[in-house]
C-alpha cells in the first residue's frame, strides 16, 4: 500500500509518501514541502490572517497534486497545533475541503505525543527499554514516556518555538529583558510537568525529535543531514547553553548563516533553544539522542499496524484456530511432533 502523510504545520505543509508492507520498514517514495509560514501570521485574537490562509490552501492543493502524481492509495492529512488552536480553525478547514478536496483533520496534543513516541519506538526498537521522548514543534511541545508502543505518560504544552517567538520575543534581535522573561516563563511552565516525569523510573534512552532539535544538534556539532539517518546525532546541554547568548544577539539574517539553521526557522530558533535547554536542565539530562523519525513516521507506523497480517508460511502449520478442546500437553505434541512430555 502506498500512502501519503500530509503534515500542515506552522512553517510548511510537508507531504511524505511511503510504501507500506507488513514486516518491512516504511519505504520512502517522495518528500514534498510547501511553505505556510503561519507562525508569524496570527492576530492577537487568535485568528490566522487571510494571506496565510491563502498560502495554506495553496500548499495543501500542491501537496494533493503531488500525492495524485505518485498514485497514493490513501492520503492522511492533518494539521498540528497552529491550525488546531486557531480561532478561525473551522472556516479554514471548510475552505481547504472545498478548494482542494482534502479533508484536513487535526490531532490533540496528547495524540501527537503518542504517535511521535511510537515512531521513536519503531526506530530504536525494544532494546531501547523505558524511553523518554521530547519534541519541540512550532506551536506546542510534547513529552512522552513508556516501555511499550503506547506511552504511559503523554503530555503537550503550548511551548512551541513559533508560538513563543510570536508572544514573547518581539524585535530582531529581541531585547535582552525579553529573552530573560521568556526563559523564566518556560522554566515556570516546565516545573510541575518535569517533576512528574522525574518521579518515573529513569529512562534507558532519551529521544529528541523535530526539526528544532535536529538544527540545534547540528548547530552544536552533530553530523550533517546528508551523512544519512543512521549516523548517531546527539545534543549536549552544555554546548546548547553556550549557543543561547549567540542566538540572542544575532538577528535573523545572521542566525540563518549559522551551521544547521535554516532561513525559514532562523526567527524561532532562539525560542526553540531556550525550551530545549530548559527541558534538559529541568529533567537533569546532560545529553539527548536525535531521532530521525517523528510524527509523520508515527502515523505511517500506526497505519501499518491496521493492515491485515497473514500468518507467515513458516508458522502456518503450527497455528491452531481453536484449541479449547486440547490439553496443554496435547497441544505441544501437535505443534512440535516428536517432543516428549
Amino acid at each position: 500500500m502506498r500512502i501519503g502523510v500530509l503534515d500542515v504545520g506552522s512553517n510548511s505543509a510537508h507531504l511524505e509518501i511511503v510504501d507500506l508492507r507488513p514486516g518491512e520498514p516504511p519505504r520512502p517514495v517522495a518528500s514534498v514541502k510547501h511553505p505556510t509560514l503561519l507562525a508569524e501570521a496570527i492576530n492577537p485574537d487568535g485568528r490566522i490572517r487571510p494571506p496565510a490562509v491563502d498560502r495554506l490552501v495553496s500548499a495543501v492543493a500542491a501537496a494533493a497534486g503531488s500525492a495524485d502524481g505518485e498514485q497514493v492509495d490513501e492520503l492522511i492529512a492533518f494539521a498540528t497545533s497552529t491550525v488546531r488552536d486557531a480561532a478561525n480553525r473551522e472556516p479554514i478547514l471548510a475552505r481547504v475541503a472545498v478548494e482542494t478536496g482534502v479533508r484536513l483533520g487535526y490531532l490533540s496534543g496528547r495524540d501527537e505525543a503518542r504517535l511521535t513516541f511510537l515512531a521513536a519506538r519503531d526506530w530504536y526498537g525494544w532494546s531501547a527499554g523505558p524511553m523518554l521522548l521530547l519534541d519541540i514543534g512550532g506551536g506546542s511541545m510534547e513529552i512522552a514516556y513508556g516501555d511499550g508502543e503506547e506511552p504511559a505518560l503523554a503530555l503537550s504544552l503550548p511551548l512551541g518555538a513559533g508560538r513563543l517567538t510570536r508572544d514573547h520575543l518581539p524585535g530582531d534581535p529581541p531585547r535582552g529583558k525579553d529573552v530573560r522573561r521568556l526563559r523564566r516563563h518556560v522554566y515556570e511552565r516546565l516545573a510541575t510537568v518535569c517533576g512528574e516525569v522525574r518521579a518515573l523510573p529513569a529512562p534507558r534512552r532519551v529521544a529528541a525529535t523535530s526539526k528544532t532539535f535536529k538544527q540545534l544538534a547540528r548547530l552544536t556539532g552533530a553530523p550533517r543531514t546528508n551523512a544519512g539517518p543512521y549516523v548517531a546525532r546527539t545534543l549536549r546541554r552544555d554546548l546548547l547553553r553556550a549557543q543561547i547568548p549567540v542566538l540572542a544577539k544575532a538577528d535573523d539574517r545572521h542566525r540563518a548563516r549559522l551551521k544547521g539553521v535554516s532561513r525559514s526557522r532562523a526567527h524561532q530558533i532562539l525560542a526553540g533553544a531556550i525550551v530545549a535547554e530548559a527541558l534538559m536542565t529541568t529533567l537533569r539530562l546532560e545529553t539527548v539522542e536525535v531521532c530521525p523519525w517523528a510524527l509523520r513516521e508515527g502515523i505511517a507506523a500506526r497505519r501499518m499496524r491496521a493492515m491485515p497480517a497473514p500468518v507467515a508460511d513458516d508458522l502456518s502449520g503450527l497455528v491452531q484456530r481453536s484449541f479449547g478442546a486440547h490439553r496443554h500437553g496435547d497441544l505441544l505434541t501437535a505443534m512440535f511432533p516428536g517432543s516428549s512430555r
